[in-house]
């Protein structure tokens, strides 16, 4: 394949290569352990505290159990494929840095504007809703007037979540090891609070609570539809995606968003020691852990309250989390601790979300796809520009624009990345059997291959409008590629000297 088009590959020879630059290299200080901190700090977050109890209303019923368990069957196929790669190639970037050994610089692009898209989206996100329930425990403490919003020359900003992006961002400027320490200790608060709600829950579940299982399908007056329906139901003809088979393959879609995480673990490889041993151990263990506890953590606030009761529009109005099964039982102070909980635990999402955007943009930028002098790296061996960049875009998206609805976009852009790196596995294992693999995907090419179509059956049940957005965003990255990256990459200005010296 001629190296001189948009689908040039970088070899995985030259990207390991690339990672001994002096002004550009990571430091190797994290281990197995750390990467599994890293994933259970992500994952378990603002899906299990937010998504559980509003899916469970809105579109799935008590069968939101199963809904985590498709998405987590999904996620666990490109977990194996994300580990081969990571393994193999064991460079900052993810799924960038995978694509452009495989498919060529342009789809290597997509993918890393796609990521760009995936991480900035869900850390403001996270960081609103870090902010509200920031604002729950500071009126337990201190009364109902106070709030973390406030009117500026006529628009709202959100200081609660401005103030966790910057104390986040410097924190990882400060050192990956450092923010992996902070990380372990608020997991290990979060993981306890999943295992109280668990326990406590548990006597609390009224087994009527389940039937119906799968609800039956909503009549047209209650389902949106149009651009608010998935994009499977669209096609089939149907009036909406809330209850029935339709809610709950639209709700496995949505819960998606719980697992994201596991995939920034793979951002992390250039950094850790042992990447061939440790990087595998570090995806398919934090994937395991939060499997279980999600799928116990459903099933409990599923059995609490009858299901309408957790819907968006049901009384108390307001968004449903966690804390609200616990609330409609009169078990308030458990409400309360519970949002401690989600308090400590949406922090680690936010600081490990910062960490992959930051990578990718990091290798975007050594490859010279993005301005070069984003990637140099300070005595600390951590990319302060970028670290710098990615803070203020975020602080700013989560302290003045509203992050709802912002789930789904997050899942779409996730699920294509998962479907390029599953078919990159097939591809490097015919155009490259030679690497040494430290984790081989079993029964390649059918493992990649369920991957890819479980991703993409998730991808159809998220709504029309979702594709809509995603599409015009993956749009504007085609145009930048065009403007900017593909006459500033380093893989083509070598090109060029190499068709100088030729000339000569």
């Amino acid at each position: 394949m001629p190296r001189n088009g948009i689908w040039r590959t970088k070899s995985v020879e030259q990207s390991i290569a690339d990672t001994d630059e002096p002004d550009t290299r990571l430091r190797k200080n994290l281990s197995a352990w750390d990467l599994t901190v890293f994933g259970v700090a992500v994952m378990i977050g603002a899906g299990i505290f937010t998504l559980t109890a509003r899916t469970a209303g809105d579109l799935a019923g008590p069968s939101v159990a199963v809904a985590f368990v498709m998405a987590g069957v999904a996620c666990g196929l490109a977990a194996l494929c994300y580990a081969e790669f990571a393994s193999t190639v064991p460079v900052a970037g993810s799924a960038y840095t995978f694509s452009y050994a495989t498919f060529g610089e342009f789809l290597a692009w997509i993918i890393g504007w796609d990521l760009i898209l995936e991480f900035s989206v869900a850390a403001a996100a996270v960081a609103k809703g870090w902010s509200v329930y920031l604002e729950t425990v500071l009126r337990s403490v201190f009364g109902e007037n106070v709030s973390t919003t406030v009117e500026i020359a006529g628009a709202t900003a959100d200081w609660g979540s401005l103030l966790l992006v910057a104390v986040l961002a410097a924190l990882l400027t400060a050192g990956t090891k450092l923010s992996s320490r902070f990380s372990l200790v608020i997991t290990m608060v979060k993981v306890l609070i999943i295992l109280f709600v668990i326990v406590l829950g548990i006597a609390y579940i009224n087994p009527d609570n389940y039937t119906p299982f799968v609800p039956p399908a909503a009549g047209p007056a209650e389902s949106a539809g149009g651009l608010e329906q998935s994009l499977l139901s669209a096609l089939a003809g149907t009036s909406g995606s809330v209850y029935g088979a339709f809610g709950l393959l639209a709700g496995a879609s949505l819960v998606f968003f719980a697992f994201i995480g596991f995939d920034i673990v793979a951002t992390t490889a250039e950094e850790t020691r042992h990447p061939q041993r440790d990087v595998p151990r570090g995806i398919l263990g934090s994937l395991a852990i939060v499997t279980v506890l999600y799928v116990a953590t459903s099933l409990v606030v599923a059995g609490m309250v009858p299901y309408p009761a957790l819907a968006t529009d049901a009384e108390p109005a307001g968004r449903k989390t966690l804390a609200t099964a616990f609330s409609l039982n009169g078990v308030d102070w458990a409400a309360n601790i519970i949002s401690v909980g989600a308090l400590a635990g949406l922090t680690t999402v936010v600081m490990v979300l910062l960490l992959g955007q930051q990578r990718v943009l990091f290798a975007m930028a050594r490859d010279g796809l993005l301005p070069r002098p984003l990637a140099k790296t300070g005595s600390r061996g951590t990319p302060v520009r970028v670290n710098l960049l990615v803070g203020v875009v975020v602080a700013i998206a989560a302290t003045f624009f509203d992050a709802g609805k912002l789930e789904e976009m997050v899942n779409v852009g996730t699920l294509f990345a998962f479907v390029l790196v599953s078919a990159g596995v097939i591809v490097l294992r015919r155009t490259r059997p030679d690497l040494p693999r430290g984790f081989r995907v079993p029964w390649v090419p059918w493992v990649p291959i369920l991957a890819i179509v479980a991703c993409l059956w998730l991808m159809l049940n998220l709504t029309v409008l979702t594709w809509v957005r995603f599409l015009a965003w993956m749009a504007l990255g085609v145009l930048v590629y065009f403007a900017y990256g593909k006459r500033h990459a380093l893989l083509g200005q070598g090109d060029k000297q190499d068709s100088s010296v030729t000339q000569s």
